[in-house]
């Protein structure tokens, strides 16, 4: 396919091992492409005679530095809204382009490097490998795409750097807070200088103060760095200070306006 040439040519990150995995001053000038488009994406599940229409013809179009919060009561959805996004489920109906690539047109075989090389992930649990060091667990997209340890370990530590948190480089999860571990998270969603990091409730087991400090991070990333970022949340003050807020609720996603 074309669109694949895109993507899987030349190295995971055109940056070299001295520069920001954060610096986008090599990219291409800003246009109104969408960096992440849904079309009627629906997502349905059946199960003998039950048919459960979790998503129901969802369209949504977000630019380049969007933090766009996305909203609603627990079990309507955003959650599998957020991982067909991400390519970790594919909609039942629907198209999402993803920097203009048409993501469910590959192959299962080839979404996982889809995924490492334009999407960053950050989980309530984090999801951290226990038995690796900080530095390690922020290398670990770059490692497992084939860049070279050296190389991948440097990246990772300019990534630290850049959000402010080298102190525990060699610290394996189990020593660290969890704020700390939603550092490293976050750490690792953007080493690959991803187009989209996608958040599921990141602040959702954290306490008000390390929360706070996440919240200013992505908030950071989004203003001075133009990241794209879409969280999942129930915390308010995420939806505050996100630049949209949308709201899902029976399978459908409303934008509020008056943010």
């Amino acid at each position: 396919m074309s669109e694949q040439k895109q993507w899987s040519s030349g190295p995971v990150n055109q940056c070299s091992a001295g520069s920001s995995a954060l610096d986008h001053s090599t990219t291409a000038p800003l246009d109104h492409t969408p960096v992440l488009q849904a079309t009627d994406v629906w997502r349905v599940f059946e199960t003998g005679t039950e048919r459960l229409e979790i998503l129901r013809g969802v369209d949504l179009e977000v630019q380049r530095g969007d933090l766009v919060a996305i909203l609603g009561p627990s079990g309507t959805g955003k959650s599998t809204l957020l991982h067909v996004l991400g390519a970790l489920d594919r909609p039942t109906r629907g198209r999402v382009l993803l920097d203009s690539l048409d993501v469910f047109s590959y192959p299962e075989s080839e979404l996982h490097e889809v995924r490492n090389r334009k999407l960053g992930f950050v989980f309530q649990f984090h999801h951290l490998l226990s038995e690796f060091t900080v530095l390690e667990n922020v290398a670990m997209p770059l490692l497992v795409a084939g860049v070279a340890r050296a190389e991948a370990l440097v990246r990772a530590h300019k990534v630290l750097e850049e959000i402010g948190f080298t102190s525990r480089l060699t610290h394996r999860p189990a020593e660290l807070s969890g704020g700390e571990q939603a550092r490293a998270a976050m750490g690792r969603a953007l080493v690959n200088d991803p187009a989209v990091i996608l958040a599921d409730e990141p602040t959702g087991n954290l306490d008000t103060t390390s929360a706070a400090a996440l919240v200013d991070l992505m908030v950071r990333l989004s203003n001075e760095r133009k990241m794209t970022i879409l969280v999942v949340t129930h915390n308010q003050a995420v939806a505050d200070r996100a630049t949209r807020r949308l709201h899902l609720a029976a399978g459908k996603l409303d934008e509020e306006s008056n943010h």
